[in-house]
């Protein structure tokens, strides 16, 4: 590894405008991202967060993320409002997330000098993690491909045509000059490959692949990836899938296909709620269907509402009728209320927008 003295020149030369527009690397970027090289050359301690019941992209774009900034010698905590999900744990080998109020303090994060938030700019996303944002006396930014957010008092880099937040933190360690290595590839691929249902969602572009290939070029492993995610499930899991496709109604001549998980499922297969992962994407298996909808009841009065589609309908309007957001063809609610009033709620309001 290059000396800290010789890779900060590096930094300070990518901060020169003059290089950083000749540089050929950035020629398919899709952020402006010389305020964040300045950013981050002026700052020297870093705390990164997401989203509560975080994915892969949320986790893994945090810990790439780690990576590179510790590459350029900055400290970095990883601090988020729960734990990372058991089925994504591999993601994680090394337990660098930590959970606030557990194994790290608001206060202790208070004293650092710059905050991330990478894959989500809302509010209520952040679970507890809320108020250490909200009151972080130092730099807020934020790295998020989502169209819906709040105001959270940051600099923003959103890109709302990026397929992942992982393609993005990929842009930006290539834009500060950082090596790729397996350790920072990995969660990246794991990003990237999630959050286009592993390359077949409608977002996925000839971008997507091409930083895919330079992922795996630098060392991602596909074949072990794919396996941990999707074939060391749980027998609870399974058997909360059954559940789940058990309760599949079909609706608007079968254009529109919802199920739900109650809290009985969950106590009754042992499953958990992060077992609902991937689940909606089975209604889509079903020809003619158009939109899908998986309704979890968390607490008595919050529901998770997602919704999917496959076609033009967006299903964001609808999620922002309900203080939800995300994309147009993948979107989400806390709904707050009990399910059967979040089910009869956001159904009515599909059925009349699908006509």
């Amino acid at each position: 590894m290059e000396p800290f003295a010789d890779r900060f020149t590096h930094l300070e030369q990518f901060v020169n405008h003059e290089i950083y527009e000749k540089h050929e690397r950035f020629e398919s970027m899709t952020i402006d991202w010389q305020p964040l090289i300045e950013l981050i050359a002026n700052h020297e301690s870093f705390v990164l967060t997401t989203h509560c019941r975080a994915d892969c992209d949320a986790v893994g774009s945090e810990l790439a993320l780690a990576q590179v900034l510790e590459s350029l010698g900055k400290q970095v905590t990883i601090s988020n409002g729960d734990a990372v999900p058991a089925h994504i744990g591999f993601i994680d080998p090394s337990k660098r997330v930590r959970v606030l109020g557990e194994s790290v303090q608001a206060s202790e994060l208070w004293k650092i000098e710059a905050l991330i938030v990478v894959d989500t700019s809302a509010w209520v996303q952040l679970g507890p993690m809320a108020e250490v944002v909200r009151m972080f006396p130092g730099t807020r930014v934020i790295i998020d491909h989502h169209v819906s957010g709040d105001d959270l008092g940051a600099e923003v880099f959103k890109n709302d045509q990026a397929e992942a937040t992982g393609r993005l933190i990929l842009e930006l360690a290539e834009a500060l000059g950082a090596e790729i290595t397996p350790e920072i590839a990995m969660p990246l691929f794991a990003a990237i490959a999630t959050d286009t249902g592993w390359f077949r969602f409608s977002s996925v572009t000839e971008e997507t692949f091409q930083a895919l290939a330079k992922l795996v070029a630098a060392g991602a492993d596909p074949p072990g990836i794919f396996s941990a995610l999707y074939e060391r499930h749980s027998l609870a899991r399974l058997y909360l899938r059954g559940r789940i496709l058990n309760h599949v109604v079909s609706d608007v001549e079968g254009r529109l296909m919802s199920t739900h998980a109650t809290r009985q499922d969950f106590d009754e297969t042992g499953a958990n709620k992060t077992d609902t992962e991937d689940a909606i994407n089975t209604l889509h298996t079903v020809a003619g269907s158009e939109v899908a909808v998986l309704f979890v009841e968390l607490e008595d009065q919050v529901t998770k509402v997602s919704l999917r589609s496959r076609t033009d309908f967006d299903v964001r309007a609808i999620a922002e009728q309900f203080g939800g957001g995300g994309h147009r063809a993948a979107a989400g609610v806390a709904f707050q209320g009990p399910m059967e009033e979040a089910r009869t709620a956001v159904l009515d309001a599909l059925r009349t927008a699908m006509g």
